[in-house]
């Protein structure tokens, strides 16, 4: 007989490794499978038995499946009275298209057609198709102009186990077989026949590990305690082979209660202790499992030498979560020199536990790639030693580059130096480093909540010249995230990236220009749209209403909203703090109608400001449509509401020509312009601050009244004003940027150029 087990891509090799250990005959590796021959039984064993397999498939006939019709004859050359009993309900699994067959609905449907006719010329009815719990599940797969008919004898997949816990989902699931998968490759199998094997479990989530593992170390088969069998309503089950295998099953799985196992596991999610738990008593596994911080765990893995494995599910990582990334890499250094299986989206792991791997295995997870990364033990005196950095309060970090002691020293120094001049001047979000050490060249700021309470850090990282190693470059940035939290007392979860380009300055305007990239990047409030429903049942949200991700800060003795997920920039930029002091008490300062003006307006803290000055009237100009309603929301929560504060969404650089040739002008104005911005939605090709700068000032000097000005400001590092272009306008411009850089940016005096502009 031939059967094939299932599994998903990069199993393979341990998936044959695992059916030759049951001594199954003729094992052979495919892609995506493996095949095997032997008995009836050998398959039930395979079912029974097999931590990695998805299903195992009897084979019935390979036939022609160049198009419907050959399908057809093909699925009715197989005598279906032999599988299909009287009454028996039946399914078609289909997988696979070609050319003429791209539907897999079809040829499920197409098959169904020819098993359901055989049967009724045979016996003069048709049988049952049931979705949901059929007798039997034939299995049909299409390879080129070929299909492989198959009775899937397994019925749900085997990787479903039952002990995965539906209260714990805050903690991201691992599924059954990926951890088998990461057992396997740690040949945790040896570990087991040593007699007394060690699990450290890192990052362990709902503990599909610690069960796969226990499982194997106490000889208790996976589907022991399996309910329902995809072949017990086949015409051809064996009942007296299975009862048989379940016997056997049993006796070893009391005799395997007397194995001598210790499992250790660490995970700092909540609710991750509890679900592992939970899952061990769901499997029927009593044993005793030490719950510790990931320090204590490896320790106790180190102390037992070649008889533990440690293991780490670093793949729930998202993309963006650098910072917890960091956390666990550097928590895993510790963990140099032991037997150690990773499941991880890079190769981040080789530089924290200082070795290559000795095997890896390629996957797909979910639909993305990962890799099962091994690393073998190293004798006690060859084992690297992991590198630390000691904080205040004696607590010691691991890193991944020794020289990052430098940076911890140097942040923890002047965080507190930071710390007292914040409490002095009462700021509560300023920057605390900004590249001090060229090798950690990051800026980090410190933000401080207001009436949603908390602490963040935003890490900029100035991008690497090419000639510095990019592995380097990583590993100190990864440092930086580990260090960086600890030393500020914020929580990893809390901790943002973003990289920064010092060539141009930063332009928080580059990509405002793409509608659908402008909603996703502001969080903006979801418009209602579909049938109108009774207005009691809906929530329109209100301009104080805080978005997704969203948190409140103070400055100036004003509230501004800030978000660090949903864009490239928070929402306030902390260079201008005194640049905004300073528009308030210009504000306070002017007579007349009291008007004021923000172009590229962002998130309008410079508007908030002036109205808290005395303005009286305030058009806020951006753009982009979030970031004007972010724009709303700050003047609104700050008290500044009605219809003499208007918001315009328009190409700032074609509104000024515009207003230019009517009456409107203002006392005071407030122009912070990108670096470079080339929105499809601008009427001019591109905006390019020193190319364009004169233009857009003159025309803002004509916007003002007889004794108003204007605020410049630009990020351009080395921005030139045309002095002689500017005058023959009619244009004074005087410098003012010294004044403008507040105390906890005076390292980079270029972090901005600012400007009062006057007519002449």
């Amino acid at each position: 007989m031939e059967f094939v087990a299932t599994c998903p891509k990069g199993f393979e090799k341990l998936l044959a490794e695992e059916l030759a250990s049951f001594r199954i005959p003729q094992v052979r590796q495919l892609r995506g499978q493996v095949a095997f021959g032997g008995e009836l039984a050998d398959a039930y064993r395979a079912c029974l038995w097999s931590r990695l397999a998805s299903r195992i498939l009897l084979v019935l006939a390979r036939v022609g499946a160049r198009d419907a019709d050959a399908l057809y004859e093909g699925i009715q050359s197989v005598d279906w009275s032999g599988h299909l009993a009287p009454g028996a309900t039946f399914v078609i699994d289909s997988h696979g298209t070609n050319d003429n067959l791209r539907n897999t609905q079809f040829v499920a449907l197409r098959s169904k057609d020819a098993i359901s006719d055989q049967l009724f010329s045979a016996r003069g009815m048709r049988p049952v198709v049931n979705t949901d719990a059929p007798d039997v599940t034939i299995d049909v797969r299409l390879s080129r102009d070929r299909a492989t008919v198959a009775i899937d004898l397994t019925g749900e997949p085997l990787f479903h186990r039952g002990y995965d816990s539906r209260s714990a989902r805050k903690v991201a699931p691992l599924r059954a077989d990926y951890a088998a998968m990461v057992l396997a490759a740690g040949r945790w199998y040896r570990n087991v026949r040593h007699g007394a094997p060690v699990l450290a479990a890192l990052w362990a989530g709902q503990g599909a590990v610690l069960v796969e593992a226990a499982g194997e170390a106490l000889d208790r088969a996976p589907g022991l305690l399996r309910a329902r069998w995809g072949f017990e309503g086949w015409a051809g089950h064996d009942a007296d082979a299975w009862d048989a295998l379940l016997e056997e099953a049993d006796e070893r799985a009391t005799a395997g209660e007397k194995n001598s196992l210790a499992l250790y596991a660490s995970d700092t999610r909540p609710g991750a202790e509890a679900a592992c738990r939970g899952a061990l008593r769901a499997a029927g596994l009593d044993c005793e499992l030490t719950f510790a911080p990931a320090a204590e765990v490896l320790d106790a893995a180190r102390a037992a030498g070649d008889d533990a494995l440690v293991t780490c599910d670093l793949s729930w990582l998202a993309e963006d979560d650098l910072a917890l990334e960091a956390s666990a890499l550097t928590a895993l250094s510790a963990a140099a020199g032991q037997n150690l299986a990773a499941l991880v989206r890079d190769a981040a792991v080789d530089a924290a536990v200082q070795a290559g791997p000795a095997e890896v295995f390629d996957i797909i997870q979910g639909k993305e790639p990962a890799f099962v990364r091994c690393f073998d033990a190293v004798p006690g005196e060859a084992a690297p030693e992991p590198a630390f950095v000691k904080i205040a309060g004696g607590e010691r970090v691991p890193v991944l580059v020794p020289a990052s002691d430098q940076f911890a020293a140097r942040l923890a120094k002047v965080a507190k130096l930071r710390a007292k001049w914040a409490r002095r001047e009462d700021v509560s979000c300023y920057r605390v480093y900004d590249a001090d050490l060229p090798d950690y060249a990051v800026a980090i700021e410190l933000y401080e909540g207001s009436e949603t309470p908390g602490r963040w850090l935003q890490v900029s990282e100035y991008a690497a010249p090419k000639e510095i190693d990019a592995d380097l470059a990583r590993r100190r940035l990864m440092d930086v995230l580990a260090i960086a939290p600890r030393v500020m007392g914020v929580d990893p979860a809390n901790v943002n990236l973003r990289v920064r380009t010092r060539a141009r300055g930063g332009s928080q305007y580059a990509d405002e220009g793409s509608a659908a990239g402008a909603t996703q990047a502001a969080g903006e409030f979801s418009r209602m749209r579909g049938q109108r429903a009774d207005a009691r049942n809906r929530h329109k949200p209100s301009l104080t209403d805080l978005p997704r991700g969203a948190h409140l800060i103070d400055e100036g003795g004003l509230t501004f909203e800030v978000n660090f997920s949903a864009r490239l920039d928070c929402g306030i930029f902390l260079d201008h703090r005194d640049t905004r002091a300073e528009v308030r008490e210009m504000m306070k300062q002017t007579l007349g109608s009291k008007r004021f003006l923000n172009l590229f307006a962002y998130t309008g803290a410079a508007t908030c400001y002036a109205a808290d000055g005395g303005a009286k009237y305030t058009t806020t100009v951006d753009l982009s449509r979030p970031s004007l309603d972010w724009a709303r929301r700050n003047m609104a929560r700050n008290g500044f509401t009605g219809p003499e504060h208007e918001f315009v969404q328009a190409d700032v650089i074609e509104w000024v020509n515009e207003q230019r040739h009517t009456r409107n002008r203002w006392d005071l104005v407030f122009c912070d312009v990108p670096t470079f911005s080339n929105s499809q939605r601008m009427k001019k090709s591109s905006w390019d601050v020193q190319r364009d700068h004169s233009e857009l000032i003159i025309g803002v000097s004509r916007l003002l009244t007889r004794n108003g000005c204007a605020i410049f400001s630009c990020n351009l590092r080395g921005f030139k004003p045309d002095i002689e272009a500017l005058s023959k306008a009619g244009v004074v411009l005087e410098d003012i940027t010294a004044s403008t850089i507040p105390e906890d940016f005076k390292r980079n005096s270029k972090i901005h150029h600012a400007y009062i502009v006057r007519r002449g």
